[in-house]
Parts: structure tokens; sequence; C-alpha cells
């Protein structure tokens, strides 16, 4: 790693991808925190807007100056360097300040789904040994019982309301804000400005200057066995990501407004649509909750020049009939990650952009968690066809034949392994995964295997296939079969159950349950809506069984093991 000392990020001047096949030029990476990379950066432009919220806006100055008095209220709760500190937000400015404080101290920030269920909230407390946790309000009637049994001494409540502008958040506190069950303030328990406020009397070291290497987040996704696993990653992993993809893109400029929809708990969030952004000097547009039915509204208002997103996000753009009639000349990006997007439908959004005046094509792009999100894009000048683009500057791929380092010859199908200073350090008390996840090949690298099938054509464009893992990627979001089906056999009359992903027209997969009742059970739609209840107690919403069918019995391969490729093809 090199240091940037206080220079701005500097780019190529060339594409990387001109270079692909001769000699792909290297980025140079800053060995330092997040922070110190946003502070060096922002200095170009401290007066521009960092983030629009509701049409509230605060420029790079106003930012730096928030995040500085949250490390100032953190330090003075007792979080130390090193410390793991839970952030259980939705997209807010408090999410985002409170993310950089925590780096700037050396902490670490444990990032979770503010609409876990109960027990999964506890199980993300206790694995990452947390002893904070800053929460949106609207998951405290979850929370309160899972912190009985974690390390937490301290909570933060926020709430979607407390950046909006003062109607707005009238209005949301005589109508929404009405319902939330929200706890009582006491010593452990501190609403968002009273945080702040212990923060004012702290004159101790407050900018620990990690570098490169040190932890910053904790990510959840899969692992190779398809249970949620915490990817640990780095200042390295973020700064990295961030840089690679401003080359990548070749059209991100200072000032640009970017959709940044996408949860700051994901890495595609947090990591292209927060730090990316605010690394060159735009605009993240930033909502708690996003609506497909008010996406016109979203257009209009904020006019952006960038979205990124998940397939099904462009499925409901060109179904918005009020999206037909608007002039979208003013996007100039528009890119589609998460999950894999159909040929047809980029045709269909192609061909929409164009009708309206975009100067765009979707450019998508490939990526996993384990290396924050992207590492692979669409050139901005060039497109093949199902392809998912080439891999970022630094960053390298190759097809090994499954469970090998066996390298494939170009066009062969196989898994996806990568390289480069976006790939994790591993998953967080589970060596054995990580061991099976990142491997040092012949050539001395270590190779991050995807778990995913592909290939690769010799001038370097990457396709991929399907995924090895029995992940279920539904709107971008991860569903893990397994854990669904431990909460499934849980209920009492349950025998067994088995989950795969079917085919959905809008949300790509949903998860289907196949089930055994125990010996006596006769099924009934009354029990079919306990055990869907059942469900909605312990997992999020999204993880949730679209379908749950009865079956008398499962069918197995040859030597006993449940045949989940039979089942999906009935329902294919």
């Amino acid at each position: 790693m090199e240091n940037t000392s206080s220079k701005p990020l500097n780019k190529v001047k060339t594409p990387w991808y001109k270079h692909y096949g001769n000699c792909r030029p290297h980025l140079t990476y800053p060995d330092t925190s997040l922070y110190d990379m946003l502070f060096i950066n922002s200095k170009a432009y401290l007066q521009n807007n960092a983030y629009n919220y509701f049409g509230v806006t605060s420029t790079y100055a106003k930012l730096l100056d928030d995040i500085e008095k949250c490390a100032k209220a953190l330090k003075s709760l007792g979080i130390k360097s090193g410390d793991r500190v839970t952030i259980c937000m939705p997209n807010t400015p408090e999410a985002v300040i409170s993310f950089y404080a925590l780096n700037m101290i050396g902490a670490v920030a444990n990032m979770i789904h503010p609409l876990s269920a109960e027990n999964e909230i506890r199980h993300y407390l206790n694995i990452s040994e947390s002893i904070m946790l800053i929460t949106i309000d609207l998951s405290w009637c979850r929370v309160k019982n899972a912190l009985k049994s974690s390390k937490v001494k301290n909570v933060v409540v926020v709430s979607v309301a407390d950046s909006m502008p003062m109607m707005l958040k009238l209005g949301f506190l005589i109508t929404k804000g009405r319902k939330i069950e929200k706890p009582k303030k006491s010593g452990s328990i501190l609403y968002w400005k009273s945080f702040i406020k212990c923060g004012s009397k702290y004159n101790g070291v407050l900018n620990e200057h990690i570098k490169g290497d040190g932890n910053a987040a904790i990510l959840y996704s899969g692992g190779t066995t398809g249970n949620p696993k915490g990817i640990i990653l780095t200042n390295l992993n973020f700064n990295a990501l961030a840089l690679q993809s401003i080359e990548a893109c070749q059209c991100l400029r200072e000032k640009d407004k970017v959709l940044s929809i996408m949860p700051i708990f994901h890495g595609f969030g947090l990591g292209i649509c927060i730090h990316t952004v605010l690394n060159f000097g735009g605009t993240a547009v930033i909502l708690p909750h996003f609506s497909a039915k008010s996406f016109h509204k979203l257009l209009r208002k904020y006019k952006p020049n960038v979205i990124a997103g998940v397939p099904t996000l462009y499925e409901a753009f060109i179904n918005n009939k009020k999206i037909q009639k608007m002039d979208l000349s003013f996007l100039k990006c528009v890119i589609s990650g998460g999950d894999s997007l159909s040929i047809s439908l980029k045709k269909k959004l192609d061909d929409f952009l164009k009708s309206k005046n975009a100067n765009t094509m979707v450019r998508e792009g490939y990526g996993l968690t384990e290396c924050v999100t992207g590492s692979c894009l669409t050139p901005i000048d060039m497109y093949k066809e199902g392809s998912v683009g080439i891999p970022y500057p630094d960053t390298y791929y190759k097809i090994v034949k499954p469970t090998t380092h066996i390298e494939l010859p170009y066009g062969e199908e196989g898994e996806i392994v990568l390289s480069g200073p976006s790939v994790m350090t591993g998953y967080l008390n589970e060596q054995k995964e990580s061991d099976e996840a990142l491997q040092v090949h012949e050539d001395g690298l270590v190779w991050l295997h995807t778990g995913d099938l592909g290939f690769m054509d010799e001038d370097g464009f990457v396709y991929f296939k399907q995924r090895l893992k029995r992940m279920i990627v539904s709107s971008g979001y991860n569903i893990y079969p397994q854990y669904v089906e431990n909460v499934l056999d849980q209920h009492p009359d349950v025998l067994m159950s088995v989950v795969v992903g079917i085919d959905h027209p809008y949300k790509k997969q949903v998860a289907k349950a196949f089930i055994v009742l125990k010996s006596g059970i006769q099924p009934s739609e009354k029990l079919k809506n306990e055990i869907m209840e059942h469900c909605k107690k312990n997992l999020v919403p999204y993880s949730l069984p679209y379908e749950i069918v009865f079956k008398d019995s499962l069918p197995k391969t040859l030597v006993g093991k449940i045949a989940y490729n039979k089942l999906i093809q009935k329902e294919s």
C-alpha cells in the first residue's frame, strides 16, 4: 500500500479496461482509515452537499463536524479503539455519521438489518461481542429482549424523524411515530441529541489514525454452508473499493447526485452508495425506506445523475406509469448489482432509458459481500450480451474447476475466484469457513472462492451463470435456506422442512417451503397460517416463505440426502 499523504485521489488518464489485455494500471491506495481518506478527499469540496435527506442537506464541512462530535460522544462513553459497536439502522444521517465516527476512533462497526428478528439481533450482538448499540426506535420492540444476554452497556436510540425537516417531522410524529414503542431514557439508554451532548466536554485523543489493515466493519452474508456469517472488512477493503469504483465508472464527477437507496447495512449500500459517493465529492440522496410506488417522486424531486440498485428496482422503474412520462436526461449512470440481470430485462431498460433521453445504458456488475460488494463492472462504452463486465483495477479473476485450484480455459464454465485489495480478511469466529473461502494458490496470491459458477471470454469479460451455494437472492437480499429451515423445524408440529428458491416475476426468486408434519398431525390452512405466524416472529420479512406446501415425504438421493434439485425442477 502507498500513502497518499494529504493529496486527493488520482485517476489514471486512460480507462483501466483499455489496458486489460496488455498492461493494467495500478491505482494508489492510501494506508489510512476510511475516515482519514474521506477527510483528505473532502478538503477539495467542503462546501458541497454531502447528503440530502428529505430535502435537508449537509455540506461536507458540516458532516465532518458532526462526525467529530459523534466521535467525542463515543469516547465519553468509554468506546475505544478495537471495540465493536452495533449499528442497527436504516439509511439516515445518524447512521452515516455513526459509521465514520466509529472509524475515526478505531472502533469496528457491526452493521445489521433493523428489521432483524429478536433472535437474530441477539446472535449478531453476541457473535460480535458488541459493547454498544446504536439503533432505530422502530427496532426497539425486538432489541429490548436481545440486549439481556449481550455485553452491550449503552444504547443510543435514533428516530428517522430526527433529521427530517420540521413539518415532515411533525407529520411523522403524530402519525407513524405515535405507534412506535420507545424505551424510557436512563443512564444506559440515550436518545441521539442527549448522546451527542455527552461529548461536549471530551478533550482527549480522538482520531486514532488507524491503518489500512485495521478492521473497519462487520457485514453479514452467507458462508459456504449458507448460514449467515460475519464478514470482517478492513479500511483498505472499503477504500480500495471506492477508488476502484470511481475509476471503473469513468463518469462520476463532483456534485453528482446519487440515489443512495441501497441499505447501509449491505456492502452495496455502504461501500458504493455512501463511501464511494463521499470520496468523489458527490451528494448521497439517502432515505430510510424505499417505495417502488413513489419512485417517480424521488426522480422528479432530486433528479439524480446516478442510480445504483438491484434488478427488481429497475423493473419497478420501467413499470411506473408516471416515470414513463418523464424526461430522464439527468441520468448519466445506471448500475445494476446484487443479483443477475436478465438479458431481456437489460434490453428493455436500455430501450426505455434511450426513449427518455437518458445518455446511458444499464451497466451490470458482479460482486459479493466477501469483497465488500462490486468487483466487476460493464465498461462505460462496451457491452457483451450476458456479461457482467470486466474485473476492477487491481482485481484479478480466474475460473477454476470447482473445489480445486485448476484454472480452466476461456469459455469453459467453472467456479469464479478472485483476488484483490477489497477481499475480506475472513469470517468472524469461523476459521474453517474462512479457510475454505480464502485459499492461497500456487501463484502465492490469496483467492476468494465465491461459490458461483461462470466463465470468462478471451477479452476478459466475465459471465455469471448460477450459484453453487443454496443461497436464495430475492430483490437483492440474501435468504439462507438452512436458517429458514431451522426456524420452521422449531414449530412443534413440523417434522422436517426444506426451503428452495423458486422464480418470481418481480423479486427474481422467493423462498418456497416443503414441510413434512409429525405423525398424527393433519395438514390444514389453519396450521399453515400458524406456521407462517411462527416464521414472522423469528425471521426478517424478506426471508419469509412465499409459499408453504405440505408433503408426505421429501425426495432423496441414492445416499439418503435431500434431493434439492428435484424440488427446484418441479417448480420450474
